[in-house]
């Protein structure tokens, strides 16, 4: 494990801190457009999570990212601890088994596979942290 860089930012999105340790890459624009771009990323996720639930804009956003470039991500309230686990099971007992290895399923493109979807759906409904409240 490693840390690569930490942004600290006020309110307005003005960058009042940045370090940087174990950072291999650059990206290659001035630091005040790498500022900007990351606020503006966090900005927007905040936007989109307030959407999903006006009430409680307090969440964590947990992501997976697979070698071949899939993403799998999954928001939870901030009671829920590491999920790996859980988004690794999505990706490779649901995702490969039923889409990936499925040929009426085109890569790609949306997943049309009903197997996939309720078998998601019964999974994620099995997890410890699942509650049927927040609807």
């Amino acid at each position: 494990m490693t840390v690569h860089n930490l942004y600290l930012f006020d309110r307005n999105g003005v960058c009042l801190h940045y370090s940087e340790w174990h950072r291999k890459k650059q990206a290659g624009i001035p630091k005040e457009e790498e500022y900007k771009l990351m606020y503006g990323m966090l900005f927007s996720i905040r936007s989109f999570v307030s959407k999903m639930s006006p009430l409680d804009i307090r969440y964590k956003l947990h992501y997976y990212e697979t070698p071949t470039g899939i993403k799998v991500v999954m928001n939870t309230d901030l009671g829920v601890g590491p999920i790996r686990d859980v988004l690794h099971h999505i990706y490779s007992a649901l995702y490969v088994e039923f889409v990936v290895k499925n040929p009426l399923c085109p890569l790609g493109q949306t997943v049309q596979s009903e197997l996939f979807r309720s078998r998601l759906d019964s999974y994620v409904r099995s997890l410890p942290f699942f509650s049927a409240r927040a609807g």
